[in-house]
């Protein structure tokens, strides 16, 4: 059976030893469009070495593609990569990350969900340093035609957005080339790069990564109602809606409330097609 629910959430943990610094910190925050203007003292924070600090989403490509790629080969998971779909994703932070740091990355598959005709795999990494826990990061994988192997549903994620307007509406162009940028920060596949490879898998185009419209969306909530204050993220969580293509632009709507921001962000050029959904910055 492609899924065996009890032997995968029963595997050991998967450990690993990430390390990272300055220009690791650099390159990411460049592929999510950081440095606009280039001399604006607000920017520089991300992309200066005397100045910098670390987007908490920086989390997702800390020792990039080790928590997702060693979950997927879990004992209990023998799955056709074509099948997936990586559904959602959500950080929570420990404390601050560092901007040169060495870690222990502990992976595992924490939750298995059967949705009938899918099934959702919960890969879960906490990652520690000498001084303690970092972050916890939980990385929602979609796999198609793998549900029912008789498990439970799973909770449903659904935020209902205020019915009134956003409180804060920013648009965040994407360069032409910033899939490629962002790609150097791990993520390889070719469906962000190659037109070739896109096209049989139904775009006509290259299209974004999801996980660079997850942090250009926390840069955005940052910048505008954190006060530029990374420090003051707790946690951020998100489902991936649909796709957005370079070129385009994302328009980010927020609505805040006491402790969390709730956002909605969509494509423009599309007719505000949904790009993320179900979005969460919980805040100090």
């Amino acid at each position: 059976m492609p899924i065996d629910a009890a032997k995968a959430l029963a595997a050991d943990p998967r450990l690993g030893e990430i390390g990272w610094d300055h220009k690791d910190i650099q390159l990411y925050h460049l592929g999510l469009g950081a440095g606009r203007p280039a001399t604006d003292p607000d920017e520089l924070r991300y992309t200066l070495e005397s100045k910098l600090h670390v987007l908490p989403s920086f989390a997702t490509v800390a020792g990039a593609g080790m928590a997702m790629m060693g979950g997927l080969a879990a004992p209990g998971i023998e799955i056709n990569l074509a099948a997936v779909l990586h559904g959602g994703q959500s950080i929570e932070l420990h404390r601050p990350i560092p901007v040169k740091g060495s870690a222990t990355s502990t992976a595992r598959v924490a939750a298995l969900y059967d949705k009938g005709k899918a099934a959702v795999v919960v890969l879960r990494t906490e990652v520690a340093d000498a001084d303690g826990p970092l972050w916890t990061s939980d990385a929602q994988i979609f796999v198609r035609g793998e549900g029912g192997f008789g498990g439970e549903r799973g909770p449903s994620a659904k935020e209902e957005l205020p019915e009134r307007a956003p409180d804060r509406v920013e648009e965040r162009h994407i360069r032409e080339e910033q899939a490629l940028l962002y790609r150097l920060s791990g993520d390889w596949n070719p469906l962000h790069a190659d037109p070739e490879f896109a096209k049989p898998a139904g775009f006509d185009r290259p299209i974004l990564h999801g996980l660079c419209s997850y942090g250009m969306t926390l840069k955005a909530v940052v910048d505008t109602v954190l006060g530029g204050d990374v420090s003051r993220v707790r946690a951020y969580r998100t489902r991936f809606a649909g796709i957005v293509f370079p070129g385009e632009t994302l328009r980010i709507r927020m609505w805040q409330e006491p402790g969390r921001v709730l956002v909605s962000v969509t494509a423009v050029e599309r007719d505000d097609a949904p790009v993320l959904a179900d979005t969460v910055v919980e805040h100090a």
